[in-house]
């Protein structure tokens, strides 16, 4: 089978130095492997995710020879095949309306998601007809699709063993938000198989919403990618990388040239012994997913 590694960058804000490390990482494990590398611009939420943002990713990755070999996969662009995947998922599971407001759904005493949210309740899952159709007239609901109490487990090639049980760490969780668009999970788990990805490489902090991904992947019929999920990139002080903390990338391009980043990068990650200059062409014979840090990852201080 051939190797297709991606990127799948949310257009909003700036690329950060930690985004850029995982861009390189996928694609030194794909190219290392003969196969290729794309590009997925995640702008399901457009108001958050301007053209400009979008083009100005794609132009550092470019700059760093990090581009796709196929046309930029646009999600705002495939509703189409998110209400097809919704169709088959109706026929295999029980997926309901849900009219709760984040306010609500924060103030449940119920396990919280290392992604900020909450197990869900299954406050509307046993709705009415009668219920329902009164609460229809005061708001669009959102779309939940019911999970099974069933552990689902898989091995990532960077951080181990991984399981979950959907039931009492994940619940019930959100196909298509109330304003229509098509919710995360279902959206990467379809554009993940239909573009043909063997390899997913993203940060941990998304590594719990894997379990959904894998299962409604079985359940569209996919055969499931290849998992790696990398340390969160630090500062020198071990601070995490945020956009909305000003860590944007641009200052690295007006500061060093491209070798330069690369090796940096290459070299906080494991694959260079030490901080040097490197090209791509270099990092890819050299790329072995045993050398990349299991732990923190800190950039050089001059990077910031």
């Amino acid at each position: 089978m051939s190797v297709c590694g991606r990127f799948a960058p949310t257009p909003s804000g700036e690329l950060h130095a930690g985004n850029i490390l995982c861009a390189l990482l996928a694609y030194l494990s794909a190219k290392s492997k003969g196969g290729k590398f794309i590009v997925r611009i995640e702008d399901l939420d457009a108001a958050r995710c301007p053209a400009s943002s979008a083009q100005n990713m794609l132009d550092m990755l470019g700059a760093l020879g990090l581009e796709s070999d196929e046309s930029e996969v646009w999600q705002s662009k495939r509703t189409d095949a998110y209400r097809a995947a919704e169709g088959i998922l109706r026929r295999k599971a029980r997926i309901y309306p849900c009219f709760c407001s984040r306010a609500q759904l924060l103030a449940a005493q119920a396990p919280r998601l290392s992604d900020g949210g909450v197990v869900y309740s299954g406050r509307c899952k046993d709705l009415s007809e009668k219920e329902t159709e009164l609460l229809l007239k005061k708001k669009t609901p959102c779309l939940r699709i019911e999970v099974p109490n069933r552990v689902i487990s898989f091995t990532d090639g960077a951080a181990g063993e991984y399981s979950q049980n959907l039931a009492t760490e994940c619940g019930d969780f959100i196909l298509r938000r109330g304003d229509g668009v098509y919710a995360y999970q279902l959206a990467v788990a379809v554009d993940d198989c239909e573009s043909g990805v063997t390899e997913v490489v993203r940060g941990i902090d998304l590594i719990s919403s894997t379990p959904r991904q894998l299962w409604l992947m079985e359940l569209l019929g996919y055969s499931a990618p290849k998992y790696y999920h990398i340390p969160l990139v630090c500062d020198f002080e071990g601070r995490k990388l945020s956009k909305s903390e000003g860590d944007g990338a641009t200052k690295l391009f007006n500061k060093f040239r491209t070798e330069e980043i690369l090796g940096a990068l290459a070299h906080a990650a494991g694959i260079l012994s030490k901080n040097r200059p490197s090209s791509l062409q270099e990092l890819i014979t050299i790329f072995e997913w045993k050398n990349v840090r299991t732990d923190k990852i800190l950039l050089p201080r001059e990077f910031l």
